[in-house]
């Protein structure tokens, strides 16, 4: 499970420094697709993470709006602030972790239960998505994207 956070965190930390290259005004440019544009999409990733570790954390947790952000550094700084929060949680994961029941209020009101590690998952595979929907405006940009490769991340050791 740390590998795959770890590797979120790498690219993610990626993606700011490639957005670092274009003007303010192209990162919050209306886009087809994601959150409707790039900072939107970045702090979406950031939200839909810290709320969800969050409400396995705190039982009765209830998540805030947190207001759109303007600039690539109010996100960047989110992201550390959100990390630093959810970083000893994800790194002290362990298998006994995988199935224990977290109740989730649907917006109907019906209750769900979902497995921990099922919640872990979904997190890890919500932030891949949206960064595929940053390569491709990447591309429609005329830029190369950040790599989406895992190995070379020096995420596995060598024994």
């Amino acid at each position: 499970m740390q590998v795959w956070f770890k590797y979120n965190w790498i690219v993610r930390d990626q993606w700011y420094e490639w957005c670092a290259q274009l003007p303010e005004e192209e990162l919050v440019r209306e886009r087809i697709g994601g959150m409707g544009s790039i900072l939107k999409t970045l702090q979406h990733i950031l939200d839909v993470e810290w709320s969800w570790i969050q409400q396995l954390r705190e039982a009765d947790f209830a998540s805030e709006p947190v207001p759109w952000l303007a600039t690539l550094a109010e996100v960047r700084e989110l992201d550390r602030q959100y990390r630093s929060d959810i970083e000893p949680f994800i790194l002290g994961w362990d298998d006994s972790m995988e199935t224990r029941p977290m109740e989730d209020v649907a917006s109907d009101g019906h209750v769900e239960q979902h497995a921990w590690g099922e919640v872990m998952r979904h997190v890890l595979a919500h932030e891949i998505h949206h960064i595929g929907q940053l390569s491709i405006w990447a591309r429609e940009l005329g830029l190369k994207p950040v790599s989406a490769n895992l190995i070379g991340k020096g995420l596995i050791p060598i024994r």
